[in-house]
């Protein structure tokens, strides 16, 4: 059987051609949990996983039209077969779980049997009155996001970038992606693991979907509930090693609530090389959250000062940005309502070609106003547009379940490289 080549990793944009993507089909996962757990596994409501799975496959759909689609669970399975590999994964998930003795019991296992346990949860073994009396289910606790592949990990021009988790519930899922990059089983690429070059400082926090790749030159970082400052100078130091090109960085400070302001990408994403989309209040209002220009050169810090906003700091580096408002212009209720449900977060397939949430219809109206034909997955699916056509589209997907968990598109894709 004849190996398969390796995928070099390489971001330099966030609307370059999607050539190779990292993404998680939700599975049982999602629905090993209870209403009183919800809250723990970041939810704010239980999600009913089969209409979850029937709205994913649209998105999976399409990317399979357009790229390269790479699945977790099968790059686990791969390094769980290296026994050495295995040994210290398991090693690493059972130590930050307080699960020690549990190892023996995961190294019994099969590749696939260990692979599906660390995803959809290993329940408590009760031997014990001290297990008896535990107020839980779960020796291991289900990845109940994973399907959420921006966050535990990113990559920023070839760098992998594993990401610290803000929340306990969500470490393993770094875990597996160091254990996928770090096997060097399938990506060419450099590695950061922020929980290494941190040395697990507890203030150093950071989160993918707050870290979006504009030019080979120019990061956007948002500050918030999920990436610290600490974690953002971190970086910063990583990205500037052995390097001596001119970069900027520009930080967007974030809400602590609601919990829709999570990440950046909530309320900023690129839909083209001169478009984003917005939510207007935040990026584009007289808000208390600061934009921040960090200016780097030859490795070192050079200069860091306040700015207007995003589209300010960008038109000075030579990149004029056009936003589109998330929920329309005409009605701050509708930019709250649709934002909530991820209105303002895209994935671009290409340029001005991206995809979206169905239901979000005021931001819809918006961009279709500004030169977007409206297409559905299914039409993309089944071959009845041409994606490949000069136009610029936004391919919706049904999106009932998928936006409860608190994402849309570009919160379920990792992409690895573009164009």
């Amino acid at each position: 059987m004849k190996e398969k080549k390796k995928i070099t990793l390489n971001i330099q944009s966030e609307v370059g051609k999607l050539e190779a993507v990292l993404i998680h089909y939700p599975g049982p996962e999602v629905e090993n949990m209870t209403p009183k757990y919800a809250e723990r596994a970041l939810y704010s409501d239980i999600l009913n996983l089969s209409i979850a799975q029937r709205e994913y496959a649209q998105l999976q759909g399409v990317l399979q039209k357009t790229s390269t689609v790479v699945e977790v669970a099968q790059l686990l399975e791969k390094v769980l077969e290296n026994h050495e590999m295995k040994l210290s994964l398991l090693r690493k998930v059972c130590a930050a779980e307080q699960a020690e003795d549990y190892l023996d019991f995961l190294l019994e296992m099969t590749p696939q049997q260990t692979a599906k346990v660390l995803i959809e949860g290993l329940p408590l073994q009760i031997k014990s009155l001290t297990d008896f009396l535990k107020d839980e289910y779960y020796a291991l606790k289900p990845l109940y996001n994973f399907y959420f592949t921006r966050d535990p990990a990113g990559v920023i021009g070839n760098n992998a970038l594993v990401c610290k988790m803000a929340n306990a519930v969500r470490v393993r899922e770094s875990l597996i992606m160091n254990a996928i990059f770090e096997s060097d089983l399938f990506f060419e690429g450099n590695q950061i693991n922020m929980y290494d070059v941190s040395q697990n400082n507890p203030t150093v926090k950071i989160e993918g979907g707050d870290i979006l790749v504009l030019r080979d030159d120019i990061l956007l970082a948002g500050s918030g509930v999920r990436t610290s400052p600490e974690a953002i100078d971190l970086l910063i130091q990583q990205l500037c090693k052995n390097d001596p090109a001119k970069k900027h960085i520009i930080v967007q400070q974030l809400p602590d609530s609601p919990e829709s302001f999570i990440h950046l990408d909530m309320v900023f994403t690129m839909l083209d090389t001169n478009t984003a989309m917005v939510y207007r209040p935040l990026i584009l209002g007289n808000t208390p959250y600061r934009t921040v220009h960090i200016q780097i050169d030859n490795g070192k810090v050079t200069k860091i000062s306040s700015v207007a906003n995003i589209p300010t700091a960008l038109r000075k580096l030579g990149m004029e940005i056009e936003p589109i408002i998330c929920g329309g212009k005409s009605d701050d209720w509708d930019q709250e309502r649709e934002q909530w449900h991820s209105g303002a977060n895209f994935l671009a397939l290409a340029p001005g070609k991206v995809i979206s949430y169905a239901r979000n219809i005021h931001t819809l109206e918006e961009l279709n106003k500004n030169g977007y034909e409206i297409v559905s997955a299914w039409d993309i699916i089944n071959d009845k547009y041409d994606i490949n056509a000069e136009s610029k589209c936004v391919i919706t997907l049904e999106g009932s379940e998928l936006p409860r968990g608190g994402g849309g598109p570009r919160c379920m894709t990792m992409p690895l490289k573009r164009g």
